[in-house]
């Protein structure tokens, strides 16, 4: 697999890097999300943001996420 999460990003960077997207954006899930991101972020030369979202958990499981819900205005 992957030695850590930069490792991730760095191989997921340079394979996206392969398609060359047009002003690519990067936008990163706190917290586990972030240094993955920061990488892609890095390869693509792209900006790269936040998303804050809330966790919704499992009936019964609270610790496993279902979904996920962001608070705030949508998008233009």
């Amino acid at each position: 697999m992957f030695r850590d999460r930069q490792e991730a990003g760095q191989k997921l960077g340079a394979s996206l890097d392969l398609l060359q997207p047009k002003d690519p954006i990067v936008l990163a899930l706190p917290r586990g999300g972030i240094p993955v991101a920061a990488e892609v972020a890095k390869a693509l030369k792209a900006p790269l943001d936040l998303v804050i979202v809330r966790k919704v958990g499992a009936p019964g499981n609270p610790e496993l996420a279902v979904a996920a819900i962001v608070d705030g205005d949508p998008p233009d």
